[in-house]
């Protein structure tokens, strides 16, 4: 391995550790001939449930070298959003860690969007674009290529000291580096994840998620109503979903983030059971104003919320 590879990738990491990210690694921008027929038994036994989209652009999912002419990096990044604060009201419908404050889209995008300046500042011209969440990569799959984690049980991410309260984003560039070697599983003979779902949206070995009945897609994807046979099943979840991460023995060793945007809106945590049954739009838009919630707009989370009081017997 040469020596420019080595110092470019130094380089990379030094300033992605000071822009926030936890970890980085890279992989060889290549064609991920094993992980496309993982994907394609998983559309095929329709586990995407009605998102569509993760059907489309199947050639662009599997190979990067299709969104970016001439790539050659695939630099893997994470980011902490762990929150140590609870919603007071243990009776109050739930929302996920992650949509607690300001939509970790935009935080992370301005973050990749500086590393990618500095790189082309430091090294010089280089061809990229940045990834959060958005446009067809399989994320998981080129983080753990990359050596940030690997695919546990529950399919996210874990890291061994830190767990896998993150967030995950790529830089794709025609810049050739140094790269990382994947770390191997250590889930072992644990099971916690898959005994914890609900709704059993794990599968009984593990490591394939039937996403059409998870939490976080009833929640938060599906746009039409909850089919009947979740309800009792949701534990009070309005928005996503954490109970495969919170009895993870990994997440022993998650730490809070440093990130002041992630931080929630005053109210949230304040709000009461009744505060939430009876939320109206000027209430949402005002908790929620730059939240990743709003996906859902306020139809899904009083739709949701609704689901869940029909769900206890109120």
């Amino acid at each position: 391995m040469s020596y420019k590879l080595r110092t470019n990738y130094k380089l990379i990491k030094d300033k992605a550790l000071e822009l926030g990210f936890m970890h980085m690694g890279v992989a060889r921008a290549e064609q991920m001939d094993v992980e496309a027929k993982r994907l394609e038994m998983w559309l095929n036994q329709n586990h995407h449930g009605k998102m569509g989209y993760m059907a489309n652009h199947f050639d662009k999912r599997i190979d990067p070298r299709k969104l970016v002419d001439g790539a050659k990096s695939v630099i893997s990044l994470t980011y902490n959003y762990h929150s140590p604060e609870m919603q007071r009201d243990p009776d109050a419908p739930k929302i996920s860690q992650y949509a607690y404050g300001k939509d970790y889209h935009f935080v992370i995008k301005d973050k990749l969007k500086s590393l990618l300046g500095y790189i082309r500042e430091e090294i010089g011209e280089v061809n990229g674009r940045c990834f959060v969440d958005s446009a067809p990569v399989l994320e998981r799959d080129w983080a753990r290529r990359s050596g940030v984690g690997w695919v546990g049980k529950h399919t996210l991410l874990l890291h061994p000291k830190v767990g896998s309260y993150f967030f995950l984003a790529e830089l794709i560039i025609d810049l050739e580096l140094a790269t990382d070697d994947p770390i191997r599983d250590h889930c072992g003979t644990c099971t916690r994840c898959i005994d914890a779902c609900p709704t059993e949206a794990i599968s009984p070995q593990g490591y394939v998620m039937d996403g059409s009945k998870c939490i976080s897609y009833l929640t938060i994807e599906l746009k039409e109503a909850i089919p009947a046979e979740f309800k009792g099943k949701m534990e009070g979840w309005m928005f996503g979903c954490d109970i495969c991460q919170q009895v993870c023995p990994w997440n022993r060793f998650a730490t809070p983030h440093a990130e002041p945007e992630f931080e929630p809106h005053p109210d949230l945590l304040e709000m009461s059971r009744q505060d939430w049954e009876e939320i109206t739009e000027e209430v949402f838009r005002k908790v929620f104003k730059k939240s990743a919630v709003k996906r859902t707009k306020f139809a899904g989370l009083k739709r949701n919320i609704d689901f869940l009081t029909v769900d206890d017997g109120r």
